[in-house]
């Protein structure tokens, strides 16, 4: 399923933490990681050779890391900006999957991976899994990443779009590689029902508890035994966190962009607050092009 990955790595102790967290990827297939580095110097030519002879001894203590975990590792050097290299690079490798940390609402180490992990999500072009780092200390921040746990329950997040039901095959591959309790949460979108149709709630309920129970179905023919449905009315991200806070989830699955589409309003979409707010890692799949 992602047997190739990309893992972004701004030479942080937090990056370091990130490795730490992903060490247990080969449940989902995975053999193969590019450790990817940007210098964001597209202008600066004459700055590579200093900053490039500073990064390698990091990256090639985390490459060392990856390589003890059993995966086979590459490290590539990209000279522009993270939020453009990353994605131009991902699509040339064909990788399955790439990996950012981020620190959520504080932005600190989305503003070290050279752009803000807002950028790098907003151009989504990949599965991308976002771990979030949590500090201990405001003041020393010792960064701590959420790490995924095939024993602990997996949150899908559907709109019943086209690319939730794409984002949903990816849950029944995890469901495969040995995922035991999947929670389906559909949540009816207040600001878009309150105003005018508030009358047809309850034919709306009916519709989505089918459609939930569809889904609970193909997973349990896939093997899992343990699938529970969520229903709720509300705002869609508030409920969504909410749920993620009542139980301990090891991970959230949701479309990148759902009925809408419209990447210029993303920085208020579902997704990208899911993954502000959310303290657990969340993996976004990309809609088709």
């Amino acid at each position: 399923m992602f047997s190739k990955v990309l893992f972004a790595s701004d030479l942080s102790e937090a990056s370091t933490h990130v490795i730490e967290c992903i060490k247990d990827l080969k449940v989902y297939g995975t053999k193969e990681i590019i450790l990817f580095h940007a210098l964001g110097i597209k202008y600066l030519e004459d700055l590579r050779y200093s900053l490039v002879k500073e990064a390698e001894p990091v990256l090639q203590k985390q490459k060392a890391m990856l390589e003890r975990y059993g995966y086979s590792v590459t490290v590539h050097i990209a000279n522009d900006g993270v939020s453009y290299e990353l994605w131009k690079f991902a699509k040339q490798e064909n990788v399955s999957m790439v990996v950012i940390g981020t620190h959520g609402r504080s932005l600190a180490f989305d503003v070290s991976l050279g752009g803000t992990a807002h950028k790098i999500i907003h151009d989504i072009s990949k599965p991308l899994l976002i771990v979030r780092l949590r500090s201990d200390d405001k003041a020393m921040p010792v960064c701590q990443a959420a790490c995924i746990d095939i024993d602990k329950p997996l949150l899908f997040t559907t709109d019943f779009s086209d690319t939730a039901e794409l984002a949903f095959t990816y849950v029944e591959k995890m469901v495969e590689s040995g995922i035991k309790h999947v929670v389906l949460m559909h949540v009816q979108d207040k600001t878009r029902i309150e105003k005018y149709l508030k009358d047809k709630l309850n034919e709306f309920n009916t519709i989505d508890t089918e459609r939930l129970e569809m889904l609970k179905d193909r997973l349990v023919k896939k093997g899992v035994k343990n699938v529970d449905c969520i229903l709720k009315y509300g705002i869609p991200v508030e409920e969504i966190i909410n749920e993620s806070r009542n139980r301990d989830y090891s991970l959230i699955i949701m479309g990148a962009l759902g009925r809408s589409l419209v990447k210029d309003v993303f920085i208020g979409s579902v997704s990208w607050n899911v993954v502000r707010n959310a303290s657990q890692p969340v993996l976004l799949i990309p809609p088709l092009k």
